[in-house]
């Protein structure tokens, strides 16, 4: 059994920090291999599975839901949004490989992932975060986030 402590956080508006060095931009075929590892490297750190990755990757990038942030004309993070349902778009993943972190990155690309959500219609857009990570709720927070409920995600193995 594991449990993994997490929040909602809904955002009507996208707040923008300062940017990081490079700019956001919507992934492309292109990118399809790097995202793939990018989804395995963000599965294993926070001890989830996500299945299919690959058709995952390749729904997303076909439907324009997957961002990343370049800097210095390479991909230094990224972060997804969901298709808008019922007036609500949701976040994730959000991954910047561990050599990358500390520069604004993922700051950059969640709150380009937002303004994309709330562009595409969305009237809310939510993410879930692990409260154990003080880094990630703080980046979370100054891009306009505010938690709603605390949820706990339970698995069994058998």
């Amino acid at each position: 059994m594991r449990a993994l402590p997490s929040a909602a956080l809904p955002a009507r508006r996208a707040d923008r920090p300062a940017a990081p060095a490079g700019r956001p931009r919507v992934c492309a075929p292109a990118d399809r291999e790097l995202l793939v590892d990018w989804y395995g490297a963000f599965g294993a750190e926070v001890a989830i599975e996500l299945p299919n990755a690959r058709d995952t990757v390749d729904d997303r990038i076909a439907a324009g839901l997957l961002h990343v942030w370049e800097d210095g004309g390479a991909p230094v993070a990224m972060a997804g949004n969901s298709p808008v349902i019922a007036g609500m778009s949701r976040i994730g993943p959000v991954y910047t490989p561990p050599e990358r972190r500390g520069r604004g990155y993922a700051s950059g690309v969640t709150a380009a992932a937002s303004a994309h959500a709330l562009a595409q219609g969305a009237a809310e857009v939510l993410l879930f975060t692990d409260l154990a990570n003080p880094t990630s709720n703080s980046i979370y927070r100054q891009l306009g986030y505010r938690p709603v409920e605390d949820c706990l995600t339970v698995g069994f193995r058998g």
